[in-house]
């Protein structure tokens, strides 16, 4: 299964894909090398693909839990100034997202979405110390009554040359349910309230909309 956002992506590599076997196959006549075209944009045309898909995930709805918002690697897990919304001290958990992981990102929790803003910006890679307020990124805050506000930043990378958000404030949040898409990686800041019980280590893989990173 594939996201939508691929879609036109996904029809245009495999018209090139087609394109260049044919050609090959008409114009060449030495049997290996027109395997070898064959095979490299096999390849790449899987590569491709692999940034889209969206499999299915089995999201335990809770309202006392926050879950992943991607797929992922947590790479930060501290106490932090957040000056674009709370403007107080928060925890951050960031998940840094390889270029094979899956790049959807989800509710993390559900309720009325109370902030919705786009940042032009950089693309510092992803792990730069200033990605979080230098590079193109979204900010989001989801509101619910068992937790409270919960803001996550999507955030570009070196690779990530485009961020899609689809939550407008005053949407209503299913958790777990698409909220957007970074393609081809990059990273996702989750700020959530201090003394919040953190269920993740550094280092530790998580599955978007699976994983729980935070529990009440």
């Amino acid at each position: 299964m594939f996201h939508k956002e691929g879609f036109k992506i996904l029809g245009v590599s495999a018209a090139l894909f087609l394109a260049i076997n044919i050609a090959s196959l008409t114009l060449l006549s030495t049997t290996w090398i027109k395997l070898l075209i064959f095979i490299v944009s096999l390849f790449f045309f899987i590569l491709i693909a692999q940034f889209f898909r969206n499999p299915k995930r089995n999201t335990a709805i809770d309202n006392s839990t926050v879950v992943s918002p991607v797929d992922g690697k947590v790479v930060v897990i501290e106490e932090v100034y957040e000056k674009e919304y709370f403007k107080e001290k928060r925890v951050q958990v960031s998940v840094f997202m390889s270029p094979i992981n899956v790049h959807v990102t989800r509710y993390p929790i559900g309720g009325e979405v109370v902030f919705s803003k786009y940042h032009p910006g950089k693309f510092l890679v992803a792990w730069h110390p200033k990605s979080s307020e230098e590079n193109e990124r979204t900010t989001v805050v989801v509101k619910n009554q068992s937790i409270g506000e919960v803001l996550y930043r999507q955030i570009a990378g070196a690779l990530a040359k485009r961020i899609v958000n689809y939550a407008k404030e005053g949407d209503t949040a299913k958790q777990g349910s698409d909220s957007g898409f970074i393609k081809f990686g990059s990273r996702v800041d989750l700020f959530l309230p201090l003394g919040t019980p953190i269920h993740v280590e550094l280092n530790e893989k998580v599955r978007g909309g699976e994983s729980i990173i935070a529990k009440i």
